[in-house]
């Protein structure tokens, strides 16, 4: 999902039918003419039979079928036109319908598995929606945008989530990371978030909001061990903002925010880090809530360790805090898209963990 929210898909290839027509016509009269000139009506005829295993990769059922009935027809008619072997004809011929009827096969199998491709697409984008809400968001606070690339693009769900709610408290915004990728993380995903949606509602507290988030979890992981699923972990970040330039925060061992303001970019410390969900039991000290200044004009950016722990070829981490402090003195706007550019350049290759970036800025009391 980009920074206006549209999803972005692969389709395969086409093949037109005019395309098509021109293609075969194009070849057929190349080789023929071949044919006619040379006087070898077998030796170089057959060649087309590979015309129909392309147009199986690229094209329709009907196509592939067309096109192995038209390379059988003319290789009959060149044939005879040109007085070959009645033997070599039926061999060629032969040979022809065998990888004809090949072609239709595989075009068939590939048709069939495009569409369930679709329709799992279908299903994955619903399900998304259901995760995470496209961005830009907006409540009496704050404006977020930013980005979210899970690492299995055709799946297009994966183990980071986010969430904005503008409730009675004020606006509380979720950023966190299921352990794990893909499909079977997203249980965990939908409990918290699930959680997340009605607590920052219910709750007055914000570690109120948190310890709802601890509870989904935990029930979680105990349906999952029924099921034979492992348990899982999730690192979260839960913010409280309101008018005042005091941002409140409980960090379960996420990322800490970083602030850019007046031309620089600091990480806002949070002290030592909570336990991830699901792990309050192990701990002896219970989760607190920690304030930190968001003022006014300011963004604040909130990530994943997607971010974070990418590396260069070299094995070096990316730079994050230094990067934001070069982009301080820019324009706010497309900040996502900015890191997600130059996070591309420094790996030198395509994500290998899911991201999700936000970058919220004050809403604008006379807008």
């Amino acid at each position: 999902m980009t920074d206006d929210g549209r999803l972005r898909h692969r389709d395969g290839p086409r093949l037109s039918t005019p395309v098509l027509v021109a293609v075969c016509l194009l070849v057929t009269v190349v080789v023929v003419a071949l044919d006619v000139a040379t006087g070898t009506a077998v030796r170089l005829f057959p060649l087309l039979v590979f015309l129909p295993a392309i147009v199986s990769a690229l094209g329709e059922v009907w196509q592939t079928a067309l096109v192995s009935v038209w390379v059988i027809l003319a290789e009959i008619g060149t044939g005879v036109y040109l007085g070959a072997e009645t033997d070599d004809i039926l061999l060629a011929t032969g040979f022809m319908v065998l990888f004809g009827a090949l072609s239709v096969v595989g075009c068939r199998y590939r048709v069939r598995r495009e569409e369930e491709v679709s329709r799992l697409r279908s299903a994955a984008a619903a399900l998304q929606r259901l995760i995470v809400r496209p961005l830009p968001l907006r409540t009496a606070d704050v404006v977020v945008n930013g980005l979210y690339q899970p690492v299995e693009e055709d799946a297009m769900v994966g183990g980071d989530m986010y969430e904005v709610a503008a409730s009675r408290h004020g606006t509380r915004v979720l950023i966190a990371d299921v352990q794990g990728k893909g499909l079977p993380a997203i249980g965990t995903a939908l409990a918290v978030l699930g959680s997340f949606r009605e607590a920052a509602y219910r709750e007055h507290t914000l570690t109120g909001v948190v310890a709802a988030l601890e509870n989904s979890v935990v029930r979680q992981n105990a349906f999952a061990t029924q099921t034979g699923e492992p348990e899982r972990l999730v690192t979260a970040l839960v913010l409280d903002i309101g008018r005042s330039s005091v941002v409140e925060a409980v960090n379960c061992g996420h990322i800490a925010p970083f602030v850019i303001h007046d031309g620089d970019a600091i990480q806002a410390d949070l002290g030592e880090p909570a336990v991830p969900l699901g792990l309050a039991a192990l701990s002896s000290s219970p989760r607190k809530g920690t304030r930190f200044t968001f003022p006014a004009g300011a963004t604040m950016l909130l990530c994943t360790d997607g971010v974070t722990e990418a590396r260069d070829p070299s094995g070096a981490f990316y730079p994050l805090e230094a990067r934001l402090r070069s982009y301080a003195r820019a324009p706010s706007g497309g900040l996502a898209a900015r890191i997600d550019a130059d996070l591309r350049v420094f790996t030198g290759t395509a994500p290998r963990d899911d991201i999700a970036i936000l970058a919220l800025r004050r809403t604008d009391p006379s807008s």
